[in-house]
């Protein structure tokens, strides 16, 4: 890993990644909540349609509520906009499958992939955003491919059976998961720094 070097006495002004460093605990909320969804769907093999879209609406909600929360605390007046979209995304599609949550199959599969690819490509955004500001902004950048991966996968083999979804699911959830969780650790290194 390369680190970047800066002459004595320069004062970095860091503020987007201050702001997301101070709030590193809400980040790794969302990858362990990633990584227990993820779970859940792979060791469930008898998993049902219902299930896994309550199993979908709460992560969801809870992945959205905490993307929220990272964006708006702090005490710096940085853009993190794609950070609360994310999170409003979240919200959003946890609230619809939950509300709904006997929708047909084929819809809930066009509505997942919809939140991966929109979230994904608003992760990318961010983390280009911090590129400048973190080293290691690729596990951000990873999380967001994965994700939008992860839907066009969806929409390219809509047909597949309920456990081949589940199980599909619950790997993307893994990987995103421990991306995420690998991003928040690094946050708190800066934030440690800080101090």
């Amino acid at each position: 890993m390369a680190t970047r070097t800066y002459p004595p006495g320069t004062v970095l002004m860091r503020p987007m990644l201050d702001g997301l460093a101070r709030n590193w605990w809400l980040i790794l909320l969302r990858g362990i909540c990633a990584i227990i969804f993820g779970l859940l769907t792979i060791m469930w093999p008898g998993l049902s349609l219902l299930t896994l879209v309550i199993l979908y609406g709460v992560f969801a909600l809870f992945d959205g509520g905490f993307a929220i929360g990272a964006a708006i605390m702090g005490d710096t007046p940085t853009p993190r906009w794609w950070l609360a979209l994310v999170g409003v995304l979240g919200i959003l599609a946890g609230a619809v499958t939950l509300a709904w949550p006997g929708i047909t199959g084929l819809v809930l599969l066009y509505f997942i992939a919809g939140w991966a690819i929109a979230a994904g490509v608003f992760e990318i955004v961010g983390a280009i955003r911090l590129r400048k500001e973190i080293d290691g902004e690729w596990l951000l950048i990873a999380s967001g491919v994965v994700s939008v991966l992860f839907g066009v996968l969806i929409l390219m083999f809509p047909g597949a059976g309920a456990l081949g979804l589940a199980f599909t699911i619950g790997i993307f959830a893994l990987i995103y998961g421990f991306l995420l969780v690998g991003f928040s650790l690094r946050l708190r290194k800066h934030a440690e720094v800080r101090i």
